[in-house]
Parts: C-alpha cells; structure tokens; sequence
C-alpha cells in the first residue's frame, strides 16, 4: 500500500514588524477563527491548515519576537530561522521594503542560504509596486533568489508568492514510494521522560539515527525493528530553549509537536503521573486530535504514585473528564524508569495501527447504519426527517466515511456522535479518530 502523503509545512520567518502575522491571518482566512468547542483546548494563532489551488498545507508563524536590543532580535530570530529550517519543507523569508535591506536580514539568510531547504523571498508592504522596484530589486544582494514584491495587508502579490512555493511540493496525488513501517511520535511536556520513554522502547535495538550534522534537529527519527516488525520513532525531546520566557517555550514546544505529529501516524502522548493532566497536555493532544492521528496516552513515572486497588480507574476517569474531546484514546501506565509495561507499548501502538488502518466493507457498512437509524429515529425538522441513502468508506489513517443524506442541516453534531459511537461499538477502532463526511443528495433516489 502507498504512503498517505503528509501535509508540507510551510514557515514564515523574518523580523519584528514586517508583516508575519498579517500574512499568516490572511492565509489562514477564516479557518482558524472557527475554533471547535472543546473543553481544555486552547487554539493558538501559531499553525493553520492552508490550501492554495490542489495543494493542502501547514503553515507555521514562528514570530513574536519583539525586545528593544537588536543583538536580541538577531538571536531570536537566528533560533526562529533554526525552527523553521528544521521543521519546515518551505521558509517564506519576509522582509520590509520599506525598512529596506537590514544587518540582521543578511545574517538570517546566510543561515537559511546554507540550508538545504527552498526559500521563498517575500518583500513586504510594497504597495506601490512600479514606484518601489528599485527597492524590491535591493534583495537580490541577499543571494537567496528572485525577491516577490508582495503586500499582506492590500493582499497584492501573494499568489505569485504561493505559486512558487507550492512549486516545491509533492504534486497532487503524487503517491510517495511504498513505506509501511509505522511512525510514531513522542509528544508531551519538557521533563515528562519522553527520552527515557524512547531510550527504553529502542534498547539494543536501534538501527538508524538520521540526524543532519551543523543543524540542532527538533525532531531526530530512530527505526527500530521490534519482533520482526520495523517502527520510526520521532523523537521531539532533543532540544532544550534557553528563553527564560514561558510563552516562548511553549510555542516552541507547539511548534516542534505540530511536526512532529504531522510527519506521524501515532502520537503517543507522555504524561507525568505525578503532576497529573495539565492545559498544556490538552493542547500537545489537541494538536494530535486536529489532525486527525492516532492517540496513545502513556502515563509515566507511574512507579512514584501511591496506588490502592482503585488508582488506574480514578486516574482514568480524571483523563477522561480533562481530555473529553480524545474519547478514544488508548490509556496505558508506565514506568521509563523500570521499564514497568514499556514492551506492551508496542502491542498497543500495533493494534492501534490496525485500528486505523481497517477498511470495512460497503455491504456490513450500510447494514450497520441501517440499524443505527431503526433503533434511534434521526432527526426531523417541520416534517421533514434526515435519511441516510448510503455511506461509504473513503479512507483510512483516520477510517474516513462518507455519508450520502437528504439533508446536511438536519444532521446535527448529536447524531453524528450516535453514528459514530455505533461504528466504534460494532468494530472497535479503539485508539484512532474516525472522520465522517456528510454529503448532501437533494432528490430522494
């Protein structure tokens, strides 16, 4: 089977106030306005899913940097360039016409120069772009290729811009050759022992580590080959920031996590038995839910915690109540440190990819659904009541299902649940999402 194709990220870095965010809004359009409900979530402003013609992607803001000193801006945004190189397949480098070619642009794209990845430059604020030319023209002196005269705010020139970075995409598709080892990320907070978690599960058993020399790599794969069978672990514990600011590190870690999960199929997210579920386990969990991966919670240091006979169900139940919106994650204690259940780790993360790999036949589909609906009338509106004509599956890695009715409205959030708690009861899917697609048919056939 081939390889479902990730999504490419895409990175916008550059200097305090010359437009990233302003880009990053616009691209993102509405979509990161429509925050969903769920409790314990937090969305940050930091990643959006984009699209420009046939080409989906991430696009990542590594900004936020705004102190007085220059040396200041110059090492952030040397780290932001660093984040970017590392996590990105794309940098848009944005830069200020009208602030003109600066010490600290030329610094930054020696950096990204010596990288091995596309760089897009894009010359903000040029509102008038025959007057300001000679300016735009300026750039080419950083040796980073044809500068795009763009303005965020006017939204001129932008889709010149994207045209040349969806250029170094997949093209739509485009299968990726056949892989069918499972990649697993390991997410979670600094210091919850996801090294000690990764260490323990590789053993002896480390095969390669791809790491990049000159580069401080985020996210490092290890494949591992356990009972014949062959795993990539990407590893996000790595990195230690020196910011003494927490805001700072925390978009790092939320940016890190987006690519790492992005490049998964499982998250397995560790969690610190002792100081129990925190927000920033929700939103490291959120990020994995968003894009619709696989979900493992992994409870360390679960050796510390004084236990009686009813500890693994209140503990559950506490995960369950803060991270409501992962109902179908897979929950399991563990100890990095005395190696307590770390080989069942392995059981689980292949049922889970079973799990969301499992395709269900058009036939048992439809028959399920139709009892769904005679044990639970659907939903009706002024005499008007919802009909499921026929549902199909239409992917896996998460199981995706499309479903053909009468009426999208008349489908409300509530039944959705219903169908889909009942596609879970008959096959379990324990572990992953399920996404439904609802399709409307306007003539009853």
């Amino acid at each position: 089977m081939a390889k479902k194709k990730r999504k490419p990220i895409v990175a916008i870095v550059g200097r305090p106030n010359v437009g990233k965010s302003t880009l990053f809004n616009m691209l993102a359009g509405e979509r990161i306005a429509i925050v969903e409900d769920i409790p314990g979530i937090t969305r940050d402003r930091i990643y959006a899913d984009c699209s420009w013609l046939n080409y989906d992607f991430t696009l990542i803001d590594t900004g936020g940097i705004e102190p007085d000193s220059t040396d200041v801006i110059l090492s952030q945004m040397r780290e932001q360039a660093q984040i970017a190189i590392d996590l990105a397949d794309v940098i848009i480098f944005m830069v200020d016409v009208k602030q003109g070619l600066t010490d600290a642009d030329s610094k930054v794209a020696d950096m990204l120069r010596r990288a091995v990845k596309p760089v897009v430059l894009a010359v903000n604020k040029t509102d008038k772009p025959l007057a300001q030319i000679p300016d735009v023209y300026e750039f080419y002196n950083l040796g980073i290729g044809d500068p795009f005269a763009i303005s965020s705010v006017n939204r001129t020139g932008v889709g010149d811009m994207l045209d040349e970075v969806v250029k170094y995409f997949p093209a739509p598709g485009e299968e990726e050759e056949e892989d069918d080892r499972v990649r697993i990320a390991i997410v979670g907070k600094p210091n919850v022992g996801k090294s000690s978690v990764i260490n323990r599960l590789i053993g002896e058993n480390r095969v390669i580590v791809s790491d990049i020399a000159g580069t401080t790599r985020d996210a490092i794969d290890t494949e591992v080959r356990h009972n014949g069978r062959e795993y990539v672990f990407i590893d996000t514990a790595g990195l230690r920031r020196k910011s003494k600011v927490k805001e700072d590190l925390e978009h790092y870690m939320i940016l890190r996590t987006v690519g790492a999960v992005e490049r998964a199929d499982i998250t397995v997210l560790v969690i610190d038995a002792v100081e129990g579920v925190s927000e920033q386990d929700a939103k490291i969990a959120g990020i994995a839910h968003d894009r619709g991966k696989a979900v493992i919670i992994a409870v360390n240091k679960w050796d510390l915690v004084e236990k009686d006979n009813n500890s693994v169900k209140e503990y559950t139940e506490k995960i369950r109540r803060t991270l409501s919106f992962l109902s179908y994650a897979e929950i399991m204690f563990i100890s990095a440190k005395t190696g307590q259940r770390l080989v069942k780790l392995y059981d689980m993360i292949d049922a889970v990819s079973d799990n969301q790999n499992m395709r269900i036949g058009t036939g048992v589909l439809n028959e399920i659904i139709t009892e769904a609906t005679v044990m639970q009338q659907p939903p009706s509106d002024k005499g008007k009541m919802l009909r499921i004509f026929y549902a199909t599956q239409a992917g896996v890695k998460p199981p995706t299902f499309v479903l053909f009715v009468n009426s999208k409205e008349l489908f409300h959030f509530s039944y959705q649940r219903y169908i889909e708690n009942q596609l879970r009861e008959t096959f379990g899917f324990r572990g992953t999402p399920i996404k439904l697609v609802i399709r409307e048919r306007k003539k009853d056939q």
